[in-house]
């Protein structure tokens, strides 16, 4: 597997053991930066991150930043992509499991890096649900992500 990486000038701090975990797991890592804690612009990390899982890049993303909010609200901006704020265990699967979540945002203020080696762990061996419900919601989710550009087109 191969996750796209991406974090900001909060999240710099955890992205040395967010790599080792990622590693530890077997997991090839593109980092997308940032890579010193001088302040950058979490939309300018996301595009990067997002646009490698659209392209194929990389299998998933993960992003870090100081809550993980401002991650995710940039990564859901971008079609195909489906961000997940996750801060405990449960969340870090089932976004994966039933809504396939193809981003996961970290807030490296809320949780430690304990938590964060747990998370990381779910999210890379979650799998998404071969139930049709599931399925037939992530579609739901797609035509509604179709139709806003729809709209958005038309206005223009």
């Amino acid at each position: 597997m191969k996750i796209a990486l991406g974090n900001d000038h909060a999240g710099y701090s955890m992205k040395k053991e967010v790599i080792a975990v990622l590693q530890s797991l077997g997991v090839e890592v593109i980092d997308h930066g940032c890579y010193s804690p001088e302040p950058v612009d979490f939309p300018d990390i996301a595009r990067k991150v997002c646009d490698s899982v659209r392209k194929g890049e990389a299998d998933r993303g993960i992003m870090v930043c100081g809550t993980g909010v401002g991650a995710a609200i940039a990564a859901n901006k971008i079609p195909g992509i489906r961000a997940a704020i996750c801060h405990d265990i449960h969340c870090a699967h089932q976004s994966v499991e039933h809504d396939d979540v193809n981003i996961m945002c970290l807030g490296a203020q809320i949780i430690g890096p304990w938590l964060a080696r747990d998370l990381i762990t779910a999210f890379i061996r979650a799998e998404f649900s071969k139930d049709e419900d599931c399925r037939r919601r992530v579609r739901k989710l797609h035509e509604l992500e179709l139709e806003a550009a729809r709209e958005l087109k038309d206005k223009i």
